[in-house]
C-alpha cells in the first residue's frame, strides 16, 4: 500500500504541465504562460507528420490536380470548392490536400473518422458547422465506411451548403458511396506518388535530419520501390534508417532489407483490387503477351489470391478466348487445375504458370462463345418448336405410324460420312452460328464446314 501510494506521488509529481503544477503556481491563471500544447510537447514528432507539406505547392506527386492548370488549382482560383470524394491509394496525401484546401479557401477544417465516428458526431458537425462565423470544410477519412444511412446523413446539409464535404477513400466510390452522395460530389483520383516524387521526399527527409541516408545508390532505388507509391510509408522507413548511428556505413540491398519490413503489396481479395488484376491477367492473355500474363499471375499470388480462384478463371478463358482454335488448350486447363488440387501451394503454382503461358502463347478464338451466345438466344426466342420427326426414334408402333423416323439417313452410309439432311425444327430456316477463324486448328474445322455447307445447298450429292 505504501510503494502504491509513492507511486502515485511520483506520478504527480512527473506530471508537469496537470493540475499539481498549476495548485504549486500561486499566481494567477491569466498571469500564467500557458501551458505548452499537446502538440508542442511531443518535440519527436513521426517524420511523416514533421514533413507535411504546408502549402498546396509543396504536395508532391499531384501535379494533374494541383499544378498549373490543374483541376483543384483552377477552383481555388475562381474561388469555388466543391464538395469533393479524393480516391486513391494510401499515402498520397488524401488528408494534407484536404486540409490545404481548407487552409487555401480560407475554411474551417473540421476533420473525422468513418471509422470512428457515427451519425450522432456528424450532427454535431453540422451543429458547429451552423453556429460557425466562417464556412467548414468537414473532412470524413475512410468515408467509404459509412452505411447507406450514415451517407444519406450528409445530403442536405451538403445541399444547403452547410459544410463542403471531402471524402477520402481507397475504394472505388461507385462501389462503396451511394449514387445520392456521388452526385453531389466531385471524384478527384489521386495518383500513387512515382520515383521521382518519392526522391523529393527524401531529400527532404534528409535535408530535414541533416544527413544523408545511410544506403548505397542501389539500396536507394530499392527503398523507393519498397514504398510501393505510398509516400507515408517511405518516410517511416526513411525514419527507421536515420535512427541508426551517424557513423553507419552505407547498406547495400540486403543489409538495408534486414533492417527493415518490407510490407505485403496492396491487394483485396474481394474488392476492386482484386478484379483489376484478374482483368488484367485476363486481357494480357487474350492479347497473346505471355510476359506480361505471367507478371499479374505473380501479383495475385504475391497478394494472396486463392490460385483456385485463377486456376477456374484460366478454364473459363481456355475455353471463351482460345475455344476451338486449340483444342488441347481446355483439356491443359482441367490438368492444370487437378495439378494444384494435388501439389498445393507452392508446387502446384507451377503448373498453373504452364497453363498461363500455354494460354497467352495459343492461337485465339472466340468463335465457340460466339455460337453458343446466338444459339442460346434463338433457343430463348422460337420456344417449344419440336425437332423434325425424320431424326426423331420410333421405339413404339404408335410413333412409327406417326412418322417417326421416317426418311432418316444414315450418315456413315453417305459419301464422306455426309448425308446433308436437314436438322431444324420444321418452320424454323436454317442458321449459322459458329463462324470459326482461319487461326490455329480452326482453320481446318472452317474449311470442313464450308465444303459440308456447300454439299448440304446441294441436296447433298457428294
Amino acid at each position: 500500500m505504501l510503494a502504491a501510494e509513492a507511486l502515485l506521488r511520483m506520478l504527480g509529481a512527473m506530471d508537469l504541465f496537470g493540475e499539481e503544477e498549476e495548485r504549486r503556481d500561486s499566481r494567477p491563471a491569466q498571469a500564467r504562460p500557458a501551458a505548452p500544447s499537446r502538440r508542442a510537447r511531443n518535440i519527436r514528432r513521426p517524420l511523416a507528420d514533421r514533413l507535411r507539406p504546408a502549402s498546396l505547392d509543396e504536395v508532391v506527386g499531384q501535379e494533374k490536380l494541383l499544378g498549373a492548370g490543374g483541376v483543384l488549382r483552377a477552383m481555388l482560383e475562381r474561388g469555388s470548392l466543391p464538395s469533393l470524394i479524393l480516391w486513391g491509394p494510401p499515402g498520397v496525401g488524401k488528408t494534407t490536400i484536404a486540409r490545404l484546401l481548407a487552409d487555401a479557401a480560407g475554411m474551417h477544417f473540421h476533420p473525422i473518422s468513418a471509422v470512428f465516428s457515427g451519425v450522432a458526431e456528424l450532427k454535431r458537425a453540422f451543429e458547429e458547422a451552423e453556429r460557425r462565423p466562417r464556412p467548414t470544410l468537414l473532412f470524413v477519412d475512410e468515408i467509404h465506411r459509412f452505411n447507406r444511412a450514415q451517407q444519406d446523413a450528409f445530403l442536405p446539409r451538403v445541399e444547403e451548403g452547410v459544410v463542403t464535404l471531402i471524402g477520402a477513400t481507397t475504394e472505388n466510390p461507385s462501389f462503396t458511396l451511394t449514387a445520392a452522395l456521388l452526385s453531389r460530389c466531385q471524384v478527384l483520383v489521386l495518383e500513387r506518388l512515382g520515383p521521382e516524387a518519392l526522391e523529393r521526399l527524401l531529400a527532404r527527409a534528409e535535408a530535414l535530419e541533416g544527413r544523408p541516408l545511410p544506403l548505397t545508390a542501389e539500396a536507394r532505388a530499392e527503398l523507393i520501390a519498397m514504398a510501393d507509391g505510398d509516400g507515408r510509408y517511405l518516410l517511416n522507413l526513411a525514419e527507421q534508417l536515420l535512427a541508426m548511428p551517424a557513423d553507419t556505413p552505407p547498406l547495400d540491398p540486403a543489409a538495408m532489407q534486414a533492417q527493415l519490413v518490407r510490407r505485403a503489396a496492396l491487394y483485396d481479395r474481394d474488392r476492386e483490387e482484386h478484379f483489376n488484376l484478374i482483368s488484367a491477367l485476363h486481357k494480357a492473355m487474350r492479347g497473346s503477351d505471355p510476359d506480361a500474363a505471367l507478371y499479374w499471375f505473380a501479383r495475385m499470388l504475391v497478394g494472396g489470391e486463392d490460385p483456385r480462384y485463377i486456376a477456374r478463371r484460366l478454364t473459363r478463358f481456355a475455353a471463351e478466348d482460345v475455344g476451338a482454335a486449340d483444342p488441347t488448350a481446355l483439356p491443359l486447363a482441367i490438368a492444370a487445375w487437378e495439378a494444384y488440387e494435388r501439389l498445393g501451394s507452392p508446387e502446384g503454382e507451377l503448373a498453373l504458370a504452364q497453363l498461363v503461358l500455354h494460354l497467352a502463347s495459343a492461337p485465339k478464338s472466340n468463335a465457340v462463345y460466339r455460337a453458343f451466345g446466338r444459339a442460346m438466344a434463338a433457343a430463348r426466342e422460337s420456344g417449344s418448336l419440336m425437332p423434325p420427326r425424320h431424326i426423331l426414334n420410333a421405339p413404339t408402333a404408335l410413333m412409327r405410324e406417326l412418322g417417326y423416323g421416317a426418311g432418316y439417313a444414315y450418315d456413315h452410309d453417305a459419301p464422306e460420312a455426309f448425308s446433308g439432311q436437314d436438322y431444324w425444327p420444321e418452320g424454323m430456316a436454317p442458321r449459322i452460328f459458329y463462324e470459326p477463324t482461319g487461326r490455329g486448328a480452326e482453320a481446318a474445322v472452317a474449311e470442313r464446314l464450308a465444303r459440308w455447307r456447300a454439299l448440304r445447298r446441294r441436296g447433298g450429292e457428294g
